[in-house]
């Protein structure tokens, strides 16, 4: 559900680009689960524009930002894992999270 105009029309990435989740730890509310922070992925999906959680803390969510899903590698995420090669993880990251990889 998008909650404002966007300042951009367009997306910033694209579904097949490789993106990096930034490694950073916000003193408030976010949903970037800690063990994909520092990891590279590619999008697999352009979501559209959703409220930001670190803004709804203190306010309204605004403005919107575009939110993608990223496919991870679970043999990346996890140095142990005994899964198939091609076994991913898919998470939806917000656009202010992501940067080219």
């Amino acid at each position: 559900m998008s909650h404002a105009e966007p300042t951009s029309t367009q997306a910033r990435f694209q579904a097949g680009q490789r993106v990096r989740i930034h490694d950073r730890h916000p003193g408030v509310h976010h949903r970037v689960p800690r063990y994909v922070k520092g990891h590279e992925g590619v999008v697999e999906r352009v979501c559209g524009l959703h409220g930001q959680p670190e803004r709804f803390v203190r306010g309204d969510g605004l403005p919107a930002t575009r939110l993608y899903r990223v496919c991870i590698p679970q043999s990346q995420l996890w140095p142990d894992y005994q899964g198939q090669a091609c076994d991913t993880l898919e998470v939806e990251v917000f656009e202010h999270w992501l940067e080219p990889a």
